[in-house]
């Protein structure tokens, strides 16, 4: 994806700098856009893992998954990932395409049962359904942010899109922690 300059490529281009037969590929996706999916899924995975790294030992102040997943979330690059996924999928507009959102809906539905499994196992006292919507309603508003972040800042990967980014996290969970009845 990198050197094509995204997600623009061919079974047969794929086989070819795998150095593998075409039925290979099929073998072991169904589609091209899996492929694109799994490689989402890899960048965005390195992620995951800083989330589960920079997560809060047990026994500390963040004693709520809440507080766990926000201080993950907070402390990890997402920009710098985000960024070069967009690029990759071909994101030069201000809007991602349908096939663009699909690959990331799908990517972050992938990424979103690895966080349960994490948050589940930091917090075996907390009621597994309570953790599955804490973590769904988060990855939904971080699809909803990223959208909103992309249309802001073109998908750069600079300070001022950091910022946007980090005010766009502040929000969501703002909103996360204190409800949508005050709102409606």
């Amino acid at each position: 994806m990198e050197e094509n300059g995204g997600a623009r490529f061919t079974v047969d281009e794929l086989a070819a700098r795998a150095d593998v037969a075409r039925r290979t590929i099929f073998n072991h996706f169904a589609s091209l856009d899996d492929v694109v999916v799994e490689v989402c899924e890899d960048v965005l995975g390195t992620v995951v893992d800083a989330l589960g790294a920079s997560a809060a030992e047990p026994g500390t102040d963040r004693t709520t998954p809440l507080d766990d997943l926000t201080a993950a979330l907070r402390g990890t690059d997402l920009v710098g990932p985000m960024a070069y996924l967009t690029r990759a999928l071909g994101g030069t507009a201000t809007e991602p395409t349908p096939r663009v959102t699909t690959m990331v809906v799908r990517t972050f539905t992938h990424l979103a049962e690895r966080l349960v499994a994490e948050t589940t196992r930091r917090h075996p006292d907390v009621d597994p359904l309570e953790i599955e919507m804490l973590v769904a309603a988060l990855m939904a508003g971080v699809l909803v942010i990223q959208r909103r972040w992309w249309a802001a800042t073109g998908a750069a990967d600079d300070d001022a899109s950091r910022r946007t980014w980090d005010d766009l996290l502040d929000r969501l969970v703002t909103r996360t922690r204190t409800g949508h009845a005050a709102t409606a």
